[in-house]
């Protein structure tokens, strides 16, 4: 059942009977009650009042090709033709892989919804209907794959330099390896993931997500701290211009990390490092190490300064830590 035409209608915000709704979608008044319910099963809060009909309590920002297009100016030639808009699909990132199985080289996709959105290590991506983005870039580098080193944080300070191109500066900062925070809860994920030859070339996929505009509802299904732009910007939030800044940061720095590598985005990413100087504790399966983290590698390693030494950690989940760093596990 295509909803589009439904919130189509419902997006100035105002109130629109179900009969007329119904009269103006060549439909019934029991499939626009049916619709409403599926849009409310897909994150989005449509408000009901008897003798006034359904409307959405705030305007929708609906994700348009044409306006991203445009709003990228002399970087829109890369995608024009390899840019898929979708109104709800399982996983961008599974898209984009699926293009890179049938050997597209480049490819773009955009969802309006995600029914089975994941971020990293398995965990599941909540990507309400409409009310945040999720994109996906297939992007195919030629080199071997032990060069992509450090491309996630690469790719992160990227994403934040498009949120500063689209007004948002201040309080947006990384934690390792490739969180971005604001005010020190999650804003936006990075997921990627790499297929190709160890000699190349590697064709990548880079899923991004960021919370635009979160539904208060959506508490219950995230299991740790997060935010979104709406509530911390006065800035009223355009999903097409953040697309495009972001697009427009990824078309120019992907290049140069094919040419440069992570040391060309090395100091940006200590430059934004919530945890620079401070005290954490790296999980890597069942090991457990406490020390003050200094920056990373040129190759995108943490450096972990301990009561044992200096150490250089390539994976694991960081998590700030009050405990002295004498207690090393």
């Amino acid at each position: 059942m295509d909803l589009r035409p439904l919130v189509r209608m419902l997006a100035d915000g105002g109130f629109h009977s179900g009969q007329s709704l119904a009269q103006q979608l060549g439909t019934t008044r029991t499939i626009i009650g049916q619709q409403v319910e599926m849009l409310r099963e897909m994150g989005v809060e449509v408000h009901s009042v008897t003798g006034k009909g359904y409307r959405l309590p705030t305007l929708f920002d609906p994700l348009s090709r044409s306006a991203i297009l445009h709003l990228m100016r002399e970087h829109s030639a890369l995608w024009a033709s390899r840019f898929e808009l979708k109104f709800s699909t399982g996983s961008t990132n599974a898209d984009a892989m699926e293009k890179a199985r049938q050997g597209e080289s480049r490819y773009l996709v955009l969802a309006e919804h995600q029914t089975a959105g994941r971020g990293r290590r398995g965990r599941h991506w909540v990507s309400p209907l409409g009310a945040n983005i999720a994109l996906s870039v297939l992007w195919t580098f030629d080199l071997p794959l032990a060069a992509l080193e450090g491309l996630s944080l690469a790719v992160a300070t990227m994403v934040v330099k498009g949120l500063g191109n689209s007004g948002y500066q201040g309080g947006i900062g990384l934690k390792w390896p490739n969180d971005i925070l604001l005010n020190g809860a999650k804003l936006a994920g990075i997921l990627i993931e790499i297929g190709g030859d160890v000699s190349g070339p590697a064709r990548v996929v880079i899923g991004v997500g960021i919370n635009v505009r979160m539904p208060c509802f959506c508490q219950q299904k995230i299991d740790q701290a997060y935010t979104d732009l709406a509530s911390n910007f006065e800035l009223s939030p355009d999903r097409n211009r953040i697309v495009a800044a972001v697009l427009s940061a990824l078309s120019v720095g992907l290049p140069r990390f094919a040419e440069q590598g992570f040391s060309a985005f090395r100091d940006s990413w200590n430059a934004l490092d919530v945890y620079r100087e401070q005290q954490v504790c790296i999980f890597s399966g069942k090991h457990r190490s406490l020390g003050v983290a200094m920056g990373v590698t040129e190759a995108g390693e943490l450096i972990l300064d301990t009561a044992s030494g200096r150490q250089l950690v390539a994976g694991g989940e960081l998590t700030p830590s009050l405990r002295p760093v004498g207690e090393d596990g």
